[in-house]
């Protein structure tokens, strides 16, 4: 039984998390339309090894958004993992997003998105929105 839950385990960290993440993206994009009434504008930017999974529009915010996909009762939680290391390639990716833009917007936030599922099955989906990965609506310039 040990040994099974250890393959699981390794199998799981090694083949499925892709795939998993892709899945919880596709679910959090679904909620944000759908729930939030935001327009996606980008999936899974990349500058360099650094990538933002959702670009979007919330009105007239320009919202860069990272979905955390976990499984049920996991031990930590979507949120808790955007941890420091994470945040400083979030900063990256969104400071060459804007300055890839002929216009930057006026005003943008960042968000997170927990998608927690039981065997492929979303069970709920938490949206944390303004998170203060840089001040809460920055407004570039001031």
């Amino acid at each position: 039984m040990l040994w099974a839950w250890i393959q699981r385990w390794l199998g799981r960290r090694r083949g499925a998390s892709p795939g998993i993440g892709a899945w919880g993206e596709r679910a959090a994009e679904a909620y944000l339309r759908r729930e939030k009434h935001f327009t996606v504008v980008q999936r899974n930017w990349r500058h360099g090894r650094d990538e933002i999974d959702l670009v979007c529009r919330d009105g007239e915010i320009l919202v860069f958004v990272e979905v955390k996909t976990r499984a049920e009762h996991a031990l930590v939680g979507g949120y808790a993992a955007v941890n420091r290391r994470k945040r400083r390639a979030l900063s990256r990716v969104y400071r060459a997003y804007l300055a890839q833009l002929e216009k930057n917007p006026r005003v943008f936030r960042f968000d997170i998105v927990e998608v927690e599922h039981h065997e492929g099955v979303v069970t709920a989906v938490r949206h944390f929105a303004n998170v203060p990965l840089f001040a809460p609506l920055y407004r570039p310039g001031e």
